[in-house]
């Protein structure tokens, strides 16, 4: 008498090329809202509010990636603001910024970018070609990705 196996028929599964098809590219916020190096905190506190995002790309006039400001790097500002007494109108992007800015490769697989961010517990990487900044991935579209792919892919 065989052994038989109590796993019922599996479907074929996708070869790597397929499931790497699937890149950040395709999936990335292309259209953002950004910021200069220039501007003022307030405006960008007001800009985050408006529409409800919670921090975004600095860039330069030759549309170059140079930072990122987050809510978070706004409240350090109101808190100093606060605490040294002192008002916040001549308070630029550039002095809160971010400068150094890990960004993510547009070709990279939604399923390596999931797990990149895992690991740096990052909310939105920018995507940066030829050195400019041509877009955005967040948390927020990898899971809209996973649930695109998963009819595809995974059941």
């Amino acid at each position: 008498m065989g052994i038989k196996s109590f796993q019922g028929a599996r479907k074929m599964q996708k070869n790597v090329a397929e499931v790497a098809a699937f890149k950040v590219s395709d999936f990335m916020t292309r259209e953002l809202i950004t910021f200069r190096p220039e501007q003022l905190i307030e405006e960008v506190i007001q800009t985050l509010i408006k529409f409800k995002i919670s921090g975004g790309p600095v860039i330069n006039e030759r549309n170059e990636l140079v930072g990122i400001i987050s809510e978070g790097d706004c409240l350090k500002q109101i808190s100093e603001s606060r605490y040294y007494n002192m008002p916040m109108e001549q308070h630029i992007v550039e002095n809160r910024m971010i400068k150094n800015v890990e960004t993510i490769d547009g070709e990279m697989n939604v399923f390596d970018a999931a797990n990149k961010f895992l690991e740096s517990k990052i909310r939105r990487f920018p995507i940066v070609e030829n050195g400019r900044l041509v877009g955005q991935i967040s948390q927020k579209d990898i899971l809209k990705a996973a649930i695109e792919l998963k009819g595809q892919n995974w059941k």
